[in-house]
């Protein structure tokens, strides 16, 4: 960064908020798989919306390229400046921003800071009888300025939507550096164009998410937590429409695991118990906001009819937790195992079965040896499905040769099975370009015509869904 930019940003912001001592920017530079890595001259962590105003003007006055990010969980590289050098380059942290600022349970939402933890917030909410219904693995370090960023899903979307269905309100710094006000948690309002609903899911292209007026829910007067081993996909869609059709739209979560999923958290994950005996071609956990014989009746229903195999539920807080550990587990248990191709993707969920065989086949015609590992959640049709090298295979050697052709090839699935290629973790930049060949036109022309109009100078977040 050029010396004089640097200069005008110390001078001007307060003190603390610069830091430039090239220990203190690196954690920031790599996502958590540690697969893209990036370079910034700056590291920025302002304490209040004002000084986020400052921060973008200075950076409009002197060019410098802003990449927000929160906890750093995300996984597209969307929080990851480039490596690029070509113009200066400020890393903008949300994370000093973390305060709640009100919770009101009368009215069932919350005003929190951007920098906030998400679990912070799930137990502001629940100190005061309610719940925040948006649950994922990264929930001790993703932060919602970040969750909103990226319209994040997680293991509740089935009954309560993702991050776009949860956000009442909005204050944001919009790229010129006026701030946005739209965090009133109104549930109806009709007065024009509703802004806050372009920042969400725009990845800090379009501006900076300060704070957010979230929707709450009342806490569950009872919640039931089973775990069954399903001979397919197929079955486990059976359960599904069975579990609905008899306890009514009280279903939170239904995730879907494949038996390599779960044998991976058994090989690299301490401490876990396996929930059933014997292994099962699929599994699924299923959470409802139901009192649980009437759950355990409709499970022994579908264990007679032949859509479960066997079926365990828990009878303890403590065996809920050991259930969720092993379906949160999963990701980590693949990073520890070693690079393999990720890919977040949905598809209409009654196409989740056909989806899947074809993706399984082409795997195997095409990629001989490899082996895909499928997980996700199965009630909104969202599904990781990640290739993993041969075993034995130089897995680096594998993933540079084999990766783009997979991508290509897993994408192109996708479409074919009118579904998206990223359900839940975004764009980034590592699918900027499959967004450019796959997606609508349509959409794409307005989408750029957006950012060109909101940020004619790239400012925001440069190289990020667009590439």
């Amino acid at each position: 960064m050029a010396p004089s930019a640097i200069a005008a940003l110390q001078a001007a912001l307060p003190s603390g908020v610069c830091i430039t001592h090239a220990d203190a920017i690196a954690p920031h530079l790599v996502d958590w798989r540690g697969q893209i890595s990036g370079h910034a001259d700056i590291l920025l962590k302002p304490r209040d919306t004002a000084t986020v105003q400052q921060i973008v003007r200075l950076a409009r006055q002197h060019a410098i390229a802003l990449v927000p990010q929160g906890g750093n969980t995300g996984l597209v590289g969307g929080g990851i400046p480039s490596a690029s050098r070509d113009r200066p380059v400020a890393l903008l942290s949300l994370q000093a921003m973390t305060r709640i600022r009100s919770i009101d349970p009368d009215g069932l939402s919350m005003v929190t800071e951007a920098g906030a933890i998400l679990e912070a917030v799930h137990m502001a909410a629940e100190s005061r009888d309610c719940v925040f219904p948006l649950s994922l693995a990264s929930k001790g370090s993703a932060t919602i300025g970040g969750l909103v960023s990226t319209n994040a899903g997680g293991v509740q979307v089935l009954r309560h939507g993702s991050m776009r269905a949860l956000v009442l309100g909005l204050e944001a710094v919009l790229p010129d550096g006026n701030r946005l006000d739209q965090l009133s948690p109104l549930r109806k309002d009709n007065s024009g164009y509703d802004i806050k609903q372009l920042l969400i899911g725009a990845e800090g292209t379009l501006g900076v998410v300060t704070a957010v007026a979230l929707k709450l829910a009342p806490r569950p007067a009872t919640l039931t937590t089973a775990w069954a081993g399903v001979a397919s996909a197929d079955a486990a869609l059976a359960l599904l429409g069975r579990l609905r059709l008899a306890l009514g739209e009280v279903i939170e979560s239904f995730e879907l695991l494949e038996q390599a999923a779960l044998d991976l958290v058994g090989e690299f994950i301490p401490g876990v118990q396996m929930p059933l005996a014997g292994s099962h071609t699929f599994h699924v956990l299923v959470e409802a906001a139901a009192p649980q014989h009437r759950l355990e009746a409709v499970l022994a229903t579908a264990l007679e009819a032949g859509e479960v195999q066997d079926v365990v539920v828990a009878n303890s807080l403590a065996q809920r937790e050991a259930l969720w550990k092993l379906r949160e587990s999963v990701p980590e248990a693949e990073r520890l195992e070693g690079p393999a191709i990720k890919n977040d993707i949905a598809v209409p969920v009654e196409g989740v079965p056909a989806f899947l065989r074809a993706a399984l086949a082409m795997f195997a015609a095409e990629f001989p040896g490899s082996r895909p590992i499928a997980f996700g959640h199965l009630g909104d049709g969202n599904l990781h499905l990640n290739l993993r090298p041969p075993a034995g295979a130089d897995a680096h050697i594998w993933l540079a040769a084999e990766q783009p052709r997979a991508r290509l090839a897993t994408d192109d699935l996708v479409v074919a099975h009118h579904g998206s290629i990223s359900a839940e973790h975004g764009i980034g930049t590592l699918k900027a370009r499959e967004l450019a060949r796959l997606g609508d036109p349509g959409k794409l022309a307005a989408m750029r015509a957006i950012k060109a109009a909101l940020d004619p100078d790239n400012i925001m977040n440069p190289g990020k869904l667009f590439g």
